[in-house]
């Protein structure tokens, strides 16, 4: 789940997907029978090339995360790196076209197709005849079975994480001849096309050993353009090369060295010529552009949110450094002068040091474009409606209504010249064929209509509030050395008695202004937000410089238990003498600053209608595992990727939690903890059916409820940035389209490409 660059692994999604009131299906629809209303917001962008045009040989260096710790994809522990190892040297039944759309693999099969659908499903795989492992072996219907037998779920000997799909086979077996597979299922299988890819050799799948540690850390069997030669985890290095045995077209490129890299040293890694290809954060990528001396069509939100941390710590030191140089004694002055003379050499020096560092730094920096597109995965604002306010629905409905989630898109994409469209359904993306945008069954933005849900829940603006305990903090508020994690409640002491309160209470007591409706609109400075809410609704006096308050107007005092007047949008919703005030969990990694800007958005958001949060910032390590998958918060951002066969991948998303034997709820990987009987049955009854057409209108249908029951709510597709070499074509963002590893490579040097790779350029489309 990503936050963005922590989100749940796309193989455990599979493994582990809301409460609806009145519902009402949305009427709005991104989707018609002119696919030109439905194409992806964003294409593809790694420079295609015909395979004419792409020179023989060559090493490409592409940055991961990090080594992998398994190289089978059907273990918990896989991970992306996994995931482009297998896709290299591994069959690929199915690719995904440019929208996400499942495509036979020509390089493996003639053809695959449903031949029988009673009494039984039957589907029948005629393979290419030049399809062999690297051993010589031809691939068969031995290897199609020693799969389904692993991961069926029958044998708990193997350790497997998913066997969705698997669990609905009844047999396979050899068709007219060797070239032929039939599976006949048990059950009807809607998505029997997600099977099978990736295909390991039976030698992988055969027994449980195999399965569980033979491919772990080597592959000696695989059928595809490259090979694995070694897994060098000192090095942090996996290298494939060229296969030998490969009859599809020959990969151009010698080698292909999969580097970990930590996101905060990609930078560092593509300036010292350690990489030639990195996905890098939006931060990174306006450095880049930054270098060749362009820029992206604004700062980016990330970027600029941690430059204006930098500016605020710098400015906080020189104001300290300038009242110290004050209060020194006239001969410490003196003193100093003296020196000065001797530093300003050395400063002048270190100055043009640093200058020569710098100016080489944008030079190695300007061998790099940055290609983008928007990748498959979205993020989401989950609410977690297992306890507290948040079980009432109409809570969670009152804070996906305060929601602007336009201004939130375009805070994350529009810096990044990325079409900035809110996502409009949890089950595919714009340009999928399922996608529909449901999110009129939830309501847009509506600042009244989110306080009427609070009042109809018993929540009252300005409410009484009685005092509450200040020692109890969030047990998952500290990091993994005990030490406190960074809090922040944007509504400050709004409502409570301080320990020498007089018994009265504050009227709209904040520690500062409201903020008046669309002043969102001043990008991420939340210090012009305040400006322009002070101008909008009045209040420009409370600002007074010495003036000691407590927010409100000067001598605003009421009896304890006298109501805010509903104009006073900073004042906070209370209900039986407690605050409506949520727990937002935000990462607090380098990776994480879009997630951190978008949190404070949707924080000042929230207290236009009343609803108090604080901001708990825990390490990307421990961000999931101890918080959204342990239920330890109220509010938080990750993300989920998108998926070809969501009736598979995202029934486990949200389905409704059970009871366990153990008295435990089962929430599979449905960490918001609501779900319906009737979004179950829709899963299930798309699993069945045999018709695209009806499989695509039941997830519709489903998403409908799921909007309706404010759960999840999707914010934005994900930005994908990727730093490469000018000359490295077929290779890049890469949208939802499965790369072609056989085809990357360099462009041919030719007197054109020369002219067009020196072009200095942020993006390359």
């Amino acid at each position: 789940m990503s936050h963005d660059g922590v989100r749940p692994s796309a193989t455990r999604r599979a493994a582990a997907f809301l409460l609806a009131g009145a519902l009402t299906v949305s009427a709005l629809s991104a989707c018609s029978s002119d696919e030109k209303e439905n194409r992806p917001l964003a294409g593809q962008d790694i420079a295609p090339a015909g395979r004419a045009l792409v020179a023989d040989g060559g090493t490409l260096r592409w940055a991961v995360d990090a080594v992998p710790a398994t190289l089978n994809t059907f273990q918990a522990d896989a991970d992306a790196a996994t995931s482009r190892v297998a896709g290299a040297v591994l069959p690929s039944l199915f690719r995904l076209d440019a929208r996400g759309r499942p495509q036979p693999n020509p390089a493996y099969l003639e053809s695959a197709k449903v031949v029988d659908t009673e009494p039984r499903q039957v589907v029948l795989y005629r393979l290419d005849q030049q399809a062999v492992w690297s051993d010589g072996r031809e691939i068969g219907a031995a290897d199609f079975a020693a799969q389904w037998r692993a991961l069926s779920g029958k044998d708990s000997a193997y350790w497997t994480a998913r066997n969705a799909g698997y669990d609905r086979i009844a047999k396979i077996e050899r068709g007219h001849d060797d070239l032929e597979v039939k599976v006949t299922f048990a059950r009807p299988y809607a998505d029997w096309k997600s099977l099978f890819t990736p295909l390991y050799p039976k030698e992988v799948m055969g027994t449980p050993d195999a399965f569980n540690d033979g491919a772990r850390s080597k592959l000696k069997v695989t059928a595809g353009p490259f090979a694995l030669k070694k897994v060098d985890r000192e090095d942090g290095k996996v290298t494939l090369v060229r296969s030998t045995r490969w009859w599809g077209s020959p990969a151009k490129l010698d080698k292909i060295v999969l580097r970990a890299v930590p996101r905060d040293e990609r930078l560092d890694a593509l300036a010292e010529n350690k990489v030639d290809l990195a996905e890098v954060d939006p931060d990174d990528a306006e450095r880049i552009a930054a270098a060749h001396g362009t820029k992206t069509t604004a700062a980016s939100q990330a970027a600029a949110g941690a430059e204006r941390e930098k500016a605020e710590k710098a400015e906080k030191a020189e104001k300290a450094e300038k009242a110290e140089k004050a209060a020194k004694k006239e001969k410490e002055e003196k003193d100093k002068k003296k020196d000065k003379k001797k530093d300003k050499k050395k400063d002048k020096k270190k100055g043009d040091e640093d200058a020569a560092e710098a100016a080489a730094r944008r030079k190695a920096l300007r061998r790099y474009v940055v290609r983008s597109s928007l990748e498959p995965a979205y993020t989401q604002l989950a609410l977690n409606g297992s306890e507290g306010p948040l079980a009432d629905e109409r809570v969670r409905r009152a804070v996906a209504r305060a929601l602007d989630r336009t201004k939130l898109a375009e805070l994350v994409l529009k810096p990044l010249g990325l079409p900035a469209v809110p996502v409009g359904s949890h089950l595919a993306l714009a340009g999928q064929p399922a996608y529909e945008d449901n999110s009129g069954a939830l309501g847009g933005q509506d600042t009244k209509g989110a306080r009427a849900l609070l009042a109809d829940a018993g929540w009252i603006l300005g409410g009484p509030v009685e005092k509450q305990a200040k020692d109890k903090k969030d047990k998952k508020g500290k990091d993994e050395d005990g030490d406190e994690a960074g809090e922040k409640d944007t509504a400050g002491s709004k409502g409570e008695k301080s320990e020498d309160d007089d018994g009265t209470y504050i009227v709209g007591e904040d520690d500062k202004p409201g903020e008046a409706e669309g002043a969102g609109d001043h990008g991420g400075d939340g210090r012009s937000e305040e400006r322009a809410a002070r101008s909008a609704d009045g209040k420009q006096y409370l600002g007074e410089p010495g003036a000691a308050r407590h927010g409100g107007a000067p001598g605003a005092y009421a009896p304890m238990g006298t109501a805010a007047p509903a104009r006073a949008a900073d004042t906070v919703m209370a209900k039986d003498g407690k605050a409506l005030s949520l727990r937002f969990v935000l990462p607090s990694g380098p990776g994480s600053a879009s997630l951190r800007a978008v949190g404070d958005r949707i924080a000042r958001m929230l207290r236009k209608v009343g609803i108090r949060t604080t901001i708990t910032k825990v390490p990307d390590d421990s961000y999931f595992k101890d918080h959204i998958a342990s239920g330890e918060y109220d509010l938080a951002l990750y993300s989920w990727p998108a998926t070809a066969f969501p009736a598979t991948d995202a029934r486990p998303v949200y389905a409704k939690p059970v009871p366990g034997a153990d008295g435990e709820l089962k929430v599979e990987q449905n960490y918001t903890r609501v779900g319906t009987d009737r979004i179950d049955q829709l899963f299930d009854e798309a699993l069945v059916t045999l018709d695209a057409g009806k499989e695509r209108e039941l997830m519709r249908k489903a998403d409908s409820r799921i909007w309706a029951g404010a759960a999840s709510i999707p914010l934005y597709q994900r930005p994908q940035l990727t730093a490469a070499r000018p000359r490295l074509v077929n290779v890049g963002a890469f949208g939802f389209r499965t790369p072609v590893y056989e085809d990357m490579g360099y462009q041919e040097r030719t007197p054109s490409s020369a002219s067009t790779s020196s072009v200095p350029s942020a993006t390359s489309s």
